[in-house]
């Protein structure tokens, strides 16, 4: 790759060894390539690519087949690439992939695109988000569903779910209005919709196919 880019042998020499100690590929630098995992392929395949400095990388689907070991390792190569300056168009079955990696989202469905935004503005596009608040007894649960009338109430976790739209404002409003009336809460948690979310909302499907860049 370094002879087709036109590079001098001695920049082509430092290149190499730069790009094998990047993706981690010192060790496995004279074994043959049949040798190598999925994920050392994947990384090889990168590593010949950025020879040069492209200003666009077109990666598709780059994590298919690997242990989530070697797909963080992915991640973290695909972040440090668009830190030095290199726009990335990947294409993902995963869409938490794509929450991971993605400033923007297209989502696609049947080669129709169906959304397209950055990952909080798609969740947004979803209703379901909810505060999920868990009370010491019965109580305190039935006096808290007395305060909160628009929350769903589950006794046997001792639960209320708030409908929220992930908003500081309104998760501290709710809080004043359980301190008001004097209610301890034992436990809270904030649950927000997912990439999954969105596309089965958007689509009527349960498989998922996501173009993120």
């Amino acid at each position: 790759m370094a002879r087709l880019r036109h590079l001098e042998p001695k920049r082509a020499k430092a290149r190499i060894a730069e790009l094998l100690e990047q993706f981690d590929l010192v060790d496995a630098a004279r074994k043959p390539l049949a040798t190598y995992s999925g994920g050392m392929r994947r990384r090889l395949d990168l590593a010949m690519t950025l020879v040069t400095t492209p200003q666009v990388i077109f990666l598709d689907e780059p994590t298919t087949g690997l242990d989530p070991r070697s797909r963080h390792t992915m991640w973290d190569i695909v972040r440090g690439v668009v830190a030095d300056g290199t726009s990335v168009l990947l294409t993902t079955q995963y869409l938490d992939e794509a929450d991971e990696l993605a400033d923007n989202i297209v989502v696609l469905d049947g080669g129709r695109v169906v959304a397209d935004g950055t990952p909080e503005e798609l969740k947004r596009l979803v209703p379901g988000g909810h505060i999920k608040l868990k009370f010491a007894d019965d109580t305190a649960l039935e006096a808290a569903a007395r305060v909160l009338d628009e929350s769903g109430r589950d006794d046997a976790t001792l639960t209320l779910a708030v409908p929220t739209d992930g908003g500081i404002g309104e998760l501290r409003a709710m809080l004043d209005r359980l301190d008001a009336a004097d209610l301890t809460i034992e436990d809270l948690s904030i649950h927000t919709p997912d990439l999954d979310d969105v596309f089965f909302a958007l689509t009527g499907r349960t498989d998922s196919k996501g173009t993120a860049s």
